[in-house]
């Protein structure tokens, strides 16, 4: 146990990072699409959009599901509680949302996407919602 509170401050820290990028990326997104018309403008969101992912986005997504996975080995019984099971499948939904960035990442840098920037505004409410339910989770353990 000696190592749990560097591991946790690890796991803090990725999800700080991971955050960022699942609140920022979808407003991106929103750019993007209302901006389609100014080809510079894109390419330049093209980018960002691509590095937020791939250089920040992920690396701490798998920062945080590492450095999870470590602190339920050293602390085995959290998987007995009721309010970390509620924990863990908003985490799944959130994993789920992180690589649907992706593919809307990709359709958007192909211009394949017919999704709207009205729809990228609302799809950027999910990760909010999932924080909401995962903090109060871990701080409330109900």
């Amino acid at each position: 146990m000696e190592y749990y509170r560097w591991i946790l401050a690890f796991h803090i820290v990725g999800v700080l990072s991971w955050m960022a990028m699942l609140f920022y990326l979808p407003r991106l997104f929103v750019y993007h699409r209302e901006n389609y018309d100014k080809l510079e403008f894109i390419e330049v969101v093209k980018i960002q959009e691509y590095k937020l992912y791939k250089y920040i986005g992920t690396p701490a997504m798998w920062a945080v599901i590492i450095s999870g996975v470590a602190m339920i080995m050293l602390n085995s019984a959290l998987m007995s509680q009721g309010w970390f099971h509620i924990k863990l499948f908003s985490l799944v939904l959130l994993i789920i949302y992180s690589f649907s960035l992706d593919y809307h990442r990709k359709r958007l840098a192909d211009n394949s996407s017919y999704k709207s920037g009205k729809f990228f505004r609302y799809y950027n409410e999910v990760p909010t919602i999932l924080a909401i339910i995962i903090v109060a989770m871990v701080i409330v353990k109900p």
